[in-house]
């Protein structure tokens, strides 16, 4: 059984920085590109970053670059999401999602491209 969880979630103020991460097991972490999607209340379920299954190709959403860098860490089945600078609208439920295929195959924008999902954390920047 695949289960991905998230952590690291919290309540901070505008200015401020998390760092999300997610633990993977029940499947080979090292081959599958891993992403980080976010849901604000009344909103849609938007993309984020990701990165490849190598670690060598990252991927950010235009508002977050220059502030989020997604990283992981295969010996520890571990992806990672360092938030900086957060401000109001970065308020959501941040999740984290494993590709379907593996390699590299596959878009990495498009939820519908991720086979499993973790449970979610909040993430609330106070302004």
């Amino acid at each position: 059984q695949v289960q991905l969880v998230e952590s690291g979630g919290g309540l901070v103020q505008a200015g401020g920085s998390l760092r999300l991460s997610c633990a993977v097991s029940g499947r080979t972490f090292s081959t599958y590109g891993m992403g980080w999607f976010r849901q604000a209340p009344g909103k849609e379920r938007e993309f984020v970053a990701a990165v490849s299954w190598n670690g060598a190709s990252t991927y950010y959403a235009d508002f977050v670059k220059g502030r989020f860098t997604i990283s992981r860490d295969n010996a520890k089945n571990t992806v990672y999401l360092q938030m900086n600078s957060l401000n109001s609208e970065d308020t959501a439920v941040y999740y984290c999602a494993q590709k379907r295929l593996g390699f590299g195959r596959g878009a990495h924008r498009l939820d519908t491209e991720y086979a499993y999902w973790g449970q979610g954390t909040q993430v609330t920047v106070s302004s």
